[in-house]
């Protein structure tokens, strides 16, 4: 299993990343932020169908608790409501488990080049016979920032656009929801997402910088493209609906 998830995966991603050292620049930084972004690109299609499912699960959490305070006593009933509700909203709640399973391998494969392969050594086990050796390699990122040591400005980096990527995610609350009295499970989830914003960021500074820069670098960049993703995606699922609402009020 082992050598099928390095031949499929950590490689063809490994050969990239020195392809670009090689023919685009020596910075082995810049070769990373180009490659995480030309990655993240690829899996734009899954990333977009996940989020759009996420957001439109935000628009329906209170016909969802309706939902639960009517049939709560009745869960066959609740089932097929439920089932109705997501139908009417054209939400496939499954779909995002679906994609998971097939973004997880990349996402690890990715993950794995930068800390497992010796970088910036090159490892001539997975290097492809084709793929040229660069003759030069530099490891200073802009000249500032040596790629294969810790970095705390990097690592703060991080935590801020973790930060603003959690606070994206979180669901909006309802005026009227404002001063209603919060059920125990909806307690838990409003106790998870405060983790979410406030301690993951923290979390994922202390990893970036024991991983060092190289990995620091790579978070960096995919939670600034998660960012512009997911407020591009807002943005174009916004513009139907308020083109929709304009029409209407002209009628």
């Amino acid at each position: 299993m082992g050598n099928i998830f390095t031949t499929l995966i950590v490689q063809p991603f490994y050969n990239a990343l020195i392809l670009l050292v090689d023919f685009l620049t020596a910075d082995l930084g810049i070769a990373i932020i180009v490659l995480t972004i030309l990655f993240r690109f690829v899996l734009f299609p899954l990333s977009k169908s996940q989020i759009k499912t996420q957001l439109k699960m935000k628009q329906v959490q209170k016909p969802l608790r309706d939902l639960k305070e009517k049939y709560g006593k009745q869960p066959e009933v609740m089932a097929k409501e439920m089932m109705k509700l997501y139908k009417d909203n054209e939400i496939k709640p499954f779909s995002g488990i679906l994609l998971l399973f097939i973004q997880l391998p990349l996402l690890f494969g990715f993950y794995y080049v930068f800390i497992n392969t010796g970088l910036p050594e090159i490892n001539f086990n997975l290097l492809y016979s084709f793929i040229p050796v660069p003759e030069n390699l530099s490891t200073m990122f802009l000249g500032f920032v040596d790629v294969t040591e810790k970095s705390v400005v990097l690592a703060m980096m991080v935590a801020v656009t973790q930060y603003f990527q959690a606070k994206l995610l979180l669901p909006a609350t309802d005026e009227d929801d404002k001063d209603r009295k919060l059920s125990p499970t909806e307690e838990i989830m409003k106790g998870l997402q405060t983790q979410m914003v406030y301690v993951m960021p923290i979390v994922i500074m202390f990893i970036s910088y024991f991983f060092g820069a190289i990995v620091a670098l790579y978070l960096l960049t995919s939670n600034v493209f998660s960012i512009a993703q997911e407020m591009y995606i807002r943005k174009t699922l916004r513009e139907p609906e308020s083109k929709k609402i304009k029409e209407l009020q002209t009628e």
